[in-house]
C-alpha cells in the first residue's frame, strides 16, 4: 500500500570519501530540524513521560500502564488508523489506564527476515536507504498530534536520536538487554527504560541492565551531528525491569513477579515490573494473550502493586502474515509476531478498567 506519509529524499551523491557501497545519512539534527515536533508534539512527549515516571513512582496507584500496537508497522496508514481508534480507547479508560501505543520501526533478527520498516519502508527486500527514517519520524509526529503517546524497542543506537525525542516510553530488547552499549544508551535517555529479560528467560540479565542504566556513564557516541564524541550521562533513574518470558517458559505468575521485586529490593521504584503478555510469556501463540493481561490485571488488584502495567501486541485484524519482498501485503495484519485483532484488543482492555475500577483501594 502506498504510504501518505512522504519520503525524506535527501539522498546524497555519491562521493569518493566514501566507504565503497556506504550512503551518508543525515545528521539526526538535520531531520529532526526538517520533520520537527510542534509545540503541541513536545508538551505531549513531556506530559506522557511524566505520567508514566509516576506510575513507576507509586505517586499514581490507581492505574496501569498498558503498551498497546503492532509488532512492527509496516503500513503508515494502517497505522494512522489503529492509532485513531487507540486514541478513542484511551479517552474512555483514562482514569484506569494510561494507553501508549507501541510504534516500533526495527526489528531484530537472529537469522534473516525483514528488518523493520526504516530499513525497508517499501517491503521490498531491498538494502536500507534514507527514506525509512523520515518515514517513521512523520509517523510518530503525525501520531503523538493525533494525542497519542508513543514507545519503541530501541535496538540500533545510530537510529535511536533519530526518533527518541518522539518516544514516551522505550524498552531494550531480550536480544540486547546484556549489551554495554544499550546499557550506556539507556542511561543517557530521558525517558522511562524497560529492560527486557534475556532470551533464556535470565531475570539477572533485566536487573543487572536496570542497576548498570541507573549509573553515570562516560562512553563513546555520536553527537546530535553525527560526530563522534564522548557522551557523559548522568543515569536513568527510570530504568525497570521487563518480565516476557523465555526459553525456561513464563514469568508472568505471582511467583515469578514476587522474585523479580526481590531482586530489585534496593530498586528505588516502587512499581518497577513490566510485564509482556506476549513473547515467550504467551508461547508465542497471539491467542494467549489476552488471558495473559487478564491474569496481570487481577495480580495487581489482588496487591501485587510492584506491578506498572503491561503490554500487548495488537493490531486492526488477528494473528499475522509472511513477508514476501516485492509483493503486495494485508495492511491490517503483523508482518512480523502474531497480533490479537481490534475487538478483542478493545475489549480487553475494558475488561481490564472495570476490573481497576471495582478493586478495593
Amino acid at each position: 500500500m502506498k504510504t501518505e506519509l512522504l519520503d525524506l529524499n535527501t539522498a546524497e551523491p555519491e562521493r569518493a570519501d566514501l566507504e565503497p557501497g556506504a550512503t551518508l545519512l543525515p545528521p539526526p539534527a538535520d531531520l529532526r530540524a526538517s520533520i520537527p515536533a510542534n509545540g503541541f508534539v513536545k508538551e505531549r512527549v513531556s506530559r506522557a513521560r511524566g505520567s508514566i515516571e509516576r506510575i513507576l513512582e507509586g505517586v499514581d496507584d490507581q492505574r496501569l500502564l498498558i503498551l498497546c500496537g503492532p509488532c512492527s508497522i509496516h503500513d503508515t496508514n494502517a497505522a494512522l488508523e489503529y492509532a485513531s481508534r487507540l486514541k478513542a480507547l484511551a479517552d474512555r479508560v483514562a482514569d484506569e489506564i494510561l494507553l501508549v501505543m507501541r510504534v516500533y520501526f526495527e526489528k531484530p533478527r537472529s537469522v534473516v527476515g525483514w528488518k523493520g520498516l526504516v530499513y525497508d519502508p517499501d517491503l521490498a527486500g531491498s538494502p536500507a536507504g534514507l527514506n525509512g527514517l523520515g518515514i517513521a519520524r512523520r509517523l510518530l509526529v503525525r501520531i503523538n498530534e493525533f494525542g497519542m503517546s508513543c514507545a519503541t524497542e530501541f535496538l540500533n543506537p545510530i537510529v535511536a536520536p533519530y526518533i527518541h525525542d518522539l518516544m514516551a516510553y522505550g524498552s531494550i530488547g531480550a536480544r540486547t538487554v546484556e549489551s554495554q552499549i544499550h546499557r550506556e544508551m539507556a542511561a543517557g535517555m530521558t525517558l522511562p527504560i524497560g529492560m527486557k529479560n534475556n532470551l533464556e528467560g535470565d531475570l539477572r540479565s533485566a536487573v543487572n541492565a536496570v542497576v548498570a542504566s541507573n549509573q553515570p556513564h562516560s562512553s563513546f557516541a555520536t553527537d546530535s551531528f553525527g560526530r563522534p564524541c564522548i557522551a557523559r550521562s548522568a543515569g536513568n533513574p527510570y530504568a525497570h525491569v521487563f518480565m516476557r518470558g523465555g526459553r525456561s517458559g513464563p514469568n508472568c505468575d505471582a511467583a515469578s513477579i514476587a522474585q523479580a521485586c526481590e531482586a530489585l529490593r534496593e530498586h528505588p521504584l516502587e512499581r518497577p515490573i513490566m510485564v509482556d503478555c506476549s513473547h515467550a510469556n504467551s508461547g508465542k501463540d497471539f491467542r494467549r494473550q489476552a488471558a495473559n493481561a487478564r491474569n496481570v490485571a487481577q495480580l495487581y488488584c489482588q496487591g501485587r502493586t510492584e506491578i506498572a502495567g503491561l503490554m500487548l501486541e495488537s493490531n486492526l485484524s488477528e494473528g499475522n502474515q509472511s513477508f514476501f519482498p516485492g509483493e503486495s501485503h494485508d495492511s491490517e495484519r503483523s508482518l512480523t509476531d502474531g497480533c490479537i485483532g481490534w475487538d478483542e484488543t478493545e475489549r480487553v482492555i475494558e475488561e481490564i478498567a472495570r476490573s481497576l475500577k471495582s478493586r478495593p483501594v
